[in-house]
């Protein structure tokens, strides 16, 4: 790629992006081109990183369990409910990798060995991290709003983790939307970015809707045991008491 080339389409589209939001009286301007810096830095960064621990398997293992803890800070921080949920986001969005990309491993789905595993786990993980903030937040919002039912609930004699199962399934279908809607409009309404990748690298259409399919399945189990996972482990303390958003 000609990388002078390159910049200069940058430039042009981040242009773009300054004009139109002038235009339309956005006072984001400063913050679109930080953004713009900040994630080409970080994804040469990242690259670096990755390219290296291609040729460490070790190495691959250890970046994928820093992308798993900073997933759950991540969580952590979206749910809103302080660090003591860190160990609930952490578990779930383990546990919906893990489950995710543990067969995908064992029956060698996927060639060329860390170069294909490692971006399939990153993208698991970013897709439970997403489920366990959705399905946090959603969760906490409810209890919040109809406290007045959990409380009703406890004075009879419920549990706490019984007074708020009403809004555990909510919670879940909330975080898994997103995903439902993704894979239904792969390939009609949208190209995702694993097929237009593979393209672009030389795999036959064949090849990358086969991949991107695997992507997209992957997602959704991940997805689920996270969501259904961070719920089961909320609702115990949702339910002992009026939540409060903390700034984590």
């Amino acid at each position: 790629m000609d990388l002078v080339r390159y910049g200069v389409v940058l430039v042009l589209l981040t242009a773009v992006t300054l004009v139109v939001m002038t235009w339309a009286g956005v006072r984001l301007r400063t913050d679109a081109v930080v953004a713009t810096v900040r994630g080409l830095v970080q994804l040469s960064l990242i690259s670096l990183v990755i390219a290296w621990a291609f040729r460490h398997p070790t190495a691959a293992a250890a970046l994928l369990v820093v992308m798993l803890a900073a997933a759950a800070l991540t969580s952590t921080r979206r749910i809103g409910l302080g660090y003591g949920v860190y160990p609930t986001a952490l578990g779930a969005i383990a546990c919906g990798a893990t489950v995710t990309v543990a067969p995908v491993m064992a029956l060698d789905i996927l060639p060329g060995g860390a170069e294909m595993v490692v971006p399939f786990a990153a993208q698991v993980i970013g897709g439970a991290m997403v489920a366990a903030s959705l399905s946090g937040q959603r969760l906490r919002d409810d209890v919040t709003d109809r406290w007045g039912e959990v409380e009703a609930g406890l004075a009879i004699g419920l549990t706490p983790r019984q007074s708020v199962s009403e809004f555990g399934p909510r919670a879940v279908a909330r975080a898994l939307t997103p995903g439902l809607d993704q894979t239904r409009a792969a390939g009609l309404v949208t190209l995702p970015g694993a097929y237009v990748g593979l393209l672009l690298g030389g795999a036959t259409p064949y090849e990358a809707a086969l991949v991107q399919t695997l992507v997209l399945v992957g997602l959704l189990a991940a997805q689920s045991i996270s969501a259904a996972t961070t719920v089961l482990g909320l609702s115990g303390r949702l339910g002992e008491r009026r939540p409060e958003v903390a700034t984590a």
